[in-house]
């Protein structure tokens, strides 16, 4: 069999070749033995195998992050107290509860029984897992050192996860406040003002302006509230649907970046991803430019994906590192500054990992400062909602009592 692949050479080169092999896992041996890394391999006249370059973005199901680092936390342990790498899998079959990742590890380990290296059994379920773990499994068996770089990528997956965590926990207290208020607002314009409906039509009064539009629009949701939760729903689906799109994704993190409060947090925290990601492969030993695709696919944020891929070939032609990510105009002055000076030094996986640490530092910062934001401006948007209501509802009232004294 036939078989194109793009690979990465030990000198930083990314090639395509064609190459021959009995399958895809002798070819992946083959390769690995040369040194080169695979990033990507298509049969002759067959779609391409490769594996998704981010977390789970496949229809397959995913396998539990948290599972995945303690699954990585265990097999540190028992290489470094010197057990086989086969007898390692084994005991942790023997311990594995998830029934789905204890077949995927079965793959695994069935493989590296066969004589494929543990880096290439992991990249044949690329989908499962970060594009980032199979190449720094490939670093630590190069250089010898697989249980030290095991604990570094755990050190990675701790501060990427804890880093999430923060962001979404400083986002539930503005979600509550969000949910109780549109639930507040419904559940006066549905149930209590058309309560007061039949009393003034009993009036045979004019309405004001504003009462007869709030009357109307409590009407029809009244009327139609199962219509509306319908299209809801549906629009939500739509979305959610159109947003899995290449397209659509790219568009809606855009929109993201661009939401105001909100999206300079996010674009922070997407360029800290790429730092830390490229920090720790480079410190495995990976080369610079096949890296630098490792990292950028690490990335979760589409937009800041498509800004960074046309900078690669840049650092391919042997520009200098901080001149590419200037050149994608999304990363922030200070933070090529530093690029710059660990490019100079050759201390780059140093400085990277500094420079995620000075931007989780500003995602930290401008985080407090929102959240300090977001109570005013929900108590005003919920004090403005009820007072319009209030007032549509009562001025009918002062207007009766104030003629009824002629």
């Amino acid at each position: 069999m036939q078989f194109i692949c793009r690979i990465g050479t030990p000198d930083g080169r990314v090639l395509e070749e064609v190459y021959t092999a009995s399958d895809e896992t002798a070819l992946r041996t083959d390769l690995g033995k040369r040194g080169y890394h695979l990033f990507e391999v298509q049969r002759r006249g067959v779609g391409r195998t490769l594996a998704l370059p981010a977390w789970g973005r496949s229809g397959r199901r995913r396998v539990p992050v948290q599972e995945f680092v303690v699954f990585n936390q265990e097999l540190a342990a028992l290489l470094k107290a010197g057990l086989p790498l086969l007898q390692a899998l084994d005991l942790m079959l023997e311990r594995m509860q998830n029934q789905h990742f204890r077949s995927v590890l079965t793959d695994v380990r069935d493989r590296v029984k066969s004589g494929t290296d543990l880096s290439e059994a992991f990249a044949a379920h690329g989908e499962l897992f970060p594009r980032l773990y199979p190449s720094s499994l490939k670093a630590g068996e190069r250089s010898g050192e697989l249980e030290l770089v095991i604990r570094r990528f755990i050190r990675y997956m701790k501060l990427v996860l804890d880093a999430r965590r923060r962001i979404v926990s400083a986002l539930i207290y503005p979600a509550v406040l969000v949910c109780l208020s549109i639930a507040m607002i419904a559940i006066m314009a549905i149930y209590v003002v058309p309560k007061f409906m039949s009393f003034f039509e009993e009036l045979g009064t004019d309405l004001p302006l504003i009462t007869q539009i709030v009357l109307s629009v409590s009407t029809f949701a009244s009327d139609n509230w199962p219509l509306l939760l319908v299209f809801l729903a549906g629009s939500a689906l739509a979305l959610r649907s159109w947003g899995r799109t290449d397209t659509g994704r790219l568009t809606l993190d855009r929109l993201k970046l661009r939401a105001p409060f909100l999206g300079p947090v996010l674009h922070r925290f997407a360029l800290s991803e790429f730092c830390r990601s490229l920090s720790t492969v480079l410190a495995g030993g990976i080369p610079l430019v096949p890296a630098f695709e490792i990292a950028i696919s690490s990335v979760g944020n589409a937009h800041v994906r498509s800004r960074l891929e046309p900078t690669i070939q840049m650092v391919r032609e042997g520009k200098p590192f901080y001149a590419a990510l200037e050149k994608s105009d999304i990363f922030l002055d200070m933070s090529i500054d530093m690029v710059k000076v660990g490019e100079a030094t050759g201390s780059l996986d140093e400085m990277l990992n500094s420079v995620s640490e000075f931007l989780d530092e500003q995602v930290e910062t401008r985080m407090q400062r929102l959240l300090s934001l977001v109570e005013p401006m929900m108590l005003v948007f919920m004090g403005a909602i009820i007072a319009i209501l209030l007032i549509s509802i009562y001025l009918p009232m002062f207007s009766m009592l104030g003629s009824s004294k002629f």
